[in-house]
């Protein structure tokens, strides 16, 4: 690699345990010099990960406390690369951004207004806002650019956004904003680019399904709906997330088994979902592989399965029909066996795999003759975070 010095843009994607990066040289398009992940955070065996030149490199085991102590490890494992790097720019995901919904530059007056919604996403925005803080402290003339996860949706009819609960309560901001907005516009642009606008502008349904997991219904390139409503843990169940839960379970966990606000906050992002039912592990990979000698983790391969297929019902019911489903995600893009076993239960709309195509997770895994289009697409957020920053900042870049 010429280790001329090169301006930079740095994405930043922060998870609840997580924070993946991906650097890009802004020339004439976005050139990604490398990428990577922080995994487990909190955890004495968290994982650095790297890939440079799409060689993946051998995992550095570390031990962040915290996304900050995280993040200062990050920043100094950059300033090693310094000589060939020179950061102009910080795109981060925000998870959540109420009433904000196109990319900002990050100014006090708009992390003040963060800080005063963390109490409305307590699993993602604190430490969202700790990583701005070090980035800041370390490239203080480096400006930053807040790429909201609601954006997507902001466009979404009244009665998809609406909650059930008094006026009063709605005027505070509590309505269903949805999530996942940067995959879901990676994939549609990707879509749209492969397919073409007429096809983009179809009846489409995003399954992004991984350890967080949600799904999108769209026409005319817009969301109509989606599965994650006030907060990312609601709607389809996930790696450690309830999904949709009862109301009364909150009452009867916090008066019978006298569970505090934080313990419940705490049971239902991370210790429910996929975990809760198979008392085991969250990770798909590993429930597949027990699932024939614990009926426990069948339970969770089964009830997940199950969910995806009542959301895309619902959602093709919503959409007045569907055109194309587009499988996303970790668990969407490499487990054939989940995509088949949904599509399976989905054949009396016209949609049938083909088993080839669907365990080589070729990029259409439906047959020639079928009326519905099945597709994989690989996400990626990061991408998305560097043209939302780009553009923020008036960067001349081409898609």
């Amino acid at each position: 690699m010429d280790h001329s010095v090169r301006k930079c843009l740095l994405a930043i994607n922060c998870g609840s345990s997580s924070i993946k990066y991906a650097v890009y040289e802004i020339e004439q398009s976005l050139q990604q010099l490398f990428n990577g992940e922080i995994d487990g955070i909190g955890n004495s065996n968290a994982e650095f990960r790297l890939t440079k030149q799409k060689e993946v490199q051998k995992p550095i085991t570390i031990a962040p406390k915290t996304h900050e102590e995280a993040a200062e490890w990050l920043v100094k494992w950059l300033e090693k690369e310094s000589e060939f790097i020179d950061i102009k720019a910080i795109g981060h995901r925000i998870v959540q951004g109420m009433q904000h919904n196109q990319p900002e530059k990050i100014t006090d007056d708009l992390l003040k207004y963060l800080r005063s919604i963390s109490a409305y996403d307590p699993e993602h925005l604190p430490a969202e806002l700790k990583l701005i803080e070090v980035f800041k402290k370390h490239y203080p003339k480096v400006d930053q650019v807040a790429c909201f996860d609601t954006a997507f949706h902001n466009d979404m009819p009244k009665i998809a956004k609406m909650l059930p609960i008094p006026l009063e309560y709605r005027k505070k901001g509590l309505k269903r904003y949805g999530f996942h907005g940067l995959s879901y516009a990676y994939i549609m642009q990707t879509f749209r680019n492969l397919e073409g606008i007429e096809k983009a502008n179809g009846k489409i349904i995003i399954a992004h399904l991984g350890s967080g997991a949600s799904l999108a219904a769209i026409k005319n390139g817009k969301s109509v709906d989606t599965s994650m409503g006030f907060t990312p843990a609601s709607g389809l169940t996930m790696s450690t997330r309830s999904g949709d839960l009862d109301p009364g379970v909150a009452w009867y966990l916090q008066k019978f088994e006298k569970l505090s606000p934080n313990a419940f906050n705490h049971l239902i992002n991370h210790e429910s979902g996929l975990l809760g039912i198979s008392g085991t592990t969250g990770d798909m990979t590993r429930l597949l592989q027990l699932q024939k000698n614990d009926e426990n983790a069948a339970a969770a391969v089964e009830f997940f399965c199950y969910q995806c297929i009542k959301w895309i019902g619902a959602f093709t019911a919503i959409l007045g029909g569907l055109d194309t489903l587009i499988f996303s995600g970790g668990i969407g893009e490499h487990a054939p066996e989940i995509r088949e076993r949904i599509c399976e239960k989905l054949k009396f709309l016209g949609l049938e795999l083909d088993q080839s195509k669907n365990i080589n997770n070729d990029r259409i895994i439906s047959k020639e003759e079928t009326k519905i289009s099945v597709r994989v697409i690989k996400t990626n957020e990061e991408i998305m975070i560097a043209q939302s920053t780009c553009s923020t900042l008036n960067y001349t870049i081409k898609n």
